[in-house]
């Protein structure tokens, strides 16, 4: 079992992170983030399901497949670097040239990863700046770790991160996270860029397939505005510096390390998720009852993405036809006159509707529940024993704000 513990990327062995204002975009903050691992380390990574892939997304998908290891990211915020043509791809090139002779690891070891602006041109005087300046101060601190996830904020409010540590064959692991993401966001990765960092030995193939099989319960379920973004990366380094015997098989320890990691996943997902842009609220959408996962994630992610629903949130409003429409065109066969739907927060819990008919509960108390920072809605198909929860915000004006002179 884990345990829950301060800090993110580098709370784990051997894992150390910088961070500096290079001017990329924005003024007066911080804008660029570095992470080192002391000992190569067994790479795996996720990435957006859009056609329209950004540069830094083609460089990471080369390194995680071909790549003997990795052993530094370098990550900027305030620019893409997508739809940037053969330019973007040599900026990649240019970025893991500069932390090669930053860091003497090879340029085959160094992951890049972008966010913020598309379509602008990096630039890499001022990039390359950026990382001499991080070199040196790379530190193993908690407080360099969250100055790190500070640093490749966008549109975020607050920064993102998360650690925990178990305990397999005697030795104590650790896994830990950052993230950003704000907008963009929509099931099958989002403008989220993820980090996770481990001192697990584990085989490149297991931390593989451990990632690519808790993406699908984490950040494929979550949604801000249903834009899937060009850019979506989701990185898991592993340096085996905890000395652990090596996880080559699907055994106890890797079931241990998978919990562990979902935690981590699932804990920055609803992070990014409760952080949309503009949004006041997390809302989280549970489907039980499901002849099926595959039924439940539908319909969970049709009422975590529909705009009027979400608007109903925003204004602490019970309109609980607007979840059952939802559900109606997600393409998933139920019975709505079978649907039970339940609201409940820290303020208590509620059931709004029975077999799909409204039942005579307080418009006040409703009202009371859904002005909590945290709803939850649950609806229970009765068809079975399958379920599946999604995460998402509400819908505020202040959304529109943002996007409307995001350039700007």
């Amino acid at each position: 079992m884990y345990t829950v513990i301060e800090g993110g990327v580098t709370v784990a062995a051997g894992f150390q992170t910088a961070s500096t204002a290079a001017g990329i975009k924005y003024k007066n903050r911080k804008d660029m983030a570095m992470i080192y691992s002391e000992k190569p380390c067994k790479a795996a990574g996720t990435f957006t399901t859009n056609i329209v892939k950004a540069a830094p997304v083609k460089w990471d998908q080369k390194i995680v497949k071909e790549s003997e290891y990795a052993q530094a990211v370098v990550i900027n915020a305030g620019i893409a670097n997508a739809c940037t043509g053969a330019e973007g791809m040599g900026y990649c090139a240019e970025t893991a040239q500069a932390a090669s002779a930053a860091l003497n690891v090879p340029e085959s070891a160094v992951l890049v990863a972008s966010t913020g602006v598309i379509g602008m041109q990096l630039p890499m005087d001022k990039l390359k700046a950026g990382i001499a300046a991080m070199a040196p101060e790379l530190s193993g601190t908690i407080e360099s770790g969250t100055e790190a996830a500070k640093s490749i904020m966008t549109t975020d409010t607050r920064k993102k991160e998360v650690a925990v540590q178990f305990e397999i064959g005697g030795k104590t692991v650790t896994v830990g996270g950052m993230c950003k993401g704000s907008g963009m966001i929509h099931p099958n990765m989002c403008t989220m860029l993820s980090f996770v960092t481990t001192d697990i030995a584990i085989s490149k193939e297991l931390l593989q397939e451990a990632l690519s099989a808790d993406v699908k319960d984490t950040y494929n379920m979550i949604s801000v505005d249903g834009d899937t973004s060009t850019n979506d990366t989701c990185l898991v380094l592993a340096n085996g510096m905890a000395g652990n015997a090596e996880i080559t098989e699907k055994n106890a320890d890797y079931e241990e390390f998978c919990k562990a990691l979902n935690y981590v996943n699932e804990t920055l997902a609803k992070k990014m998720a409760g952080d949309g842009e503009g949004c006041t609220a997390l809302f989280e959408v549970k489907v039980i009852g499901a002849e099926s996962k595959a039924q439940a994630v539908t319909l969970s992610k049709s009422i975590i993405t529909s705009s009027l629903t979400k608007a109903a949130i925003f204004g602490h409003d019970a309109n609980w036809g607007r979840i059952l429409c939802a559900m109606g065109y997600s393409g998933a066969q139920f019975d709505p006159e079978k649907v039970d739907l339940f609201f409940e927060s820290a303020a208590g819990s509620m059931q709004i509707i029975k077999d799909g008919v409204a039942l005579d509960y307080s418009e006040e108390q409703a009202t009371k529940i859904l002005s909590e920072p945290e709803v939850t809605a649950i609806a229970d198909v009765k068809m079975g024993n399958a379920s599946a929860t999604a995460w998402g915000c509400d819908l505020t004006f202040d959304y529109v704000k943002i996007n409307a002179d995001y350039r700007s």
